[in-house]
């Protein structure tokens, strides 16, 4: 199979991260798209950061039902903080049979050469990138790519967890299951308004 990896923290997942992969799993030549949940990304500080099991459990929550979007913890058994090229070579190791690609935005590419061994990334796996207003692809570091247009929604994760500090509701930006697990186990640490019911 052809598997897409979207890497992510989902701190939480959200309305846009569910409508980027849907897309790309119905617009690709992929088989199934993976949520891959970062326990420790290393661009990134954990302050803030919900219990990776919790995150987890509110992408399985996110996505019941769906047959071509799974939810991947394969990063929670590897050294911290993840790196895609440690992930990757673990994946291809356990799961000879499927071919990976990694699924991400336009504004992530651009820091490519940045990354842990990059030039093994670019020459062992194929990168499927949605386009982000403001950050177009001028250098493709040679790999191999396939650029689309996906439907952006302008929701973070961080107004989020913003919102539910404030006590205000998050409907409508994440599925109403998701809503309702956060409520109800006071995850970001506040109660909201207008819950799901």
């Amino acid at each position: 199979m052809n598997i897409g990896l979207y890497f992510g923290s989902f701190n939480p997942i959200h309305n846009g991260h569910l409508i980027i992969a849907s897309h790309i799993v119905n617009e690709t030549d992929l088989d199934e798209v993976w949520f891959v949940v970062s326990p420790q990304n290393p661009f990134k500080k954990t302050a803030g950061l919900l219990n990776e099991q919790h995150r987890l459990e509110l992408v399985k929550i996110a996505i019941e039902g769906e047959v071509k979007l799974k939810a991947s913890n394969i990063e929670f058994k590897l050294p911290r903080p993840s790196y895609t090229i440690d992930t990757l070579t673990h994946l291809s190791d356990k799961y000879p049979q499927h071919t990976f690609v990694i699924v991400m935005g336009s504004d992530g590419f651009q820091n490519l050469n940045k990354w842990k061994n990059f030039e093994v990334l670019v020459r062992n796996y194929a990168f499927y990138i949605y386009r982000r207003p403001g950050y177009e692809i001028n250098e493709d570091f040679s790999a191999r790519i396939k650029v689309m247009d996906a439907p952006l929604l302008e929701i973070s994760s961080t107004h989020i967890r913003e919102l539910i500090r404030k006590g205000k509701s998050i409907r409508y930006l994440t599925p109403e299951t998701v809503v309702a697990e956060i409520k109800k186990n006071n995850y970001y640490g506040s109660v909201l308004e207008n819950p799901a019911k």
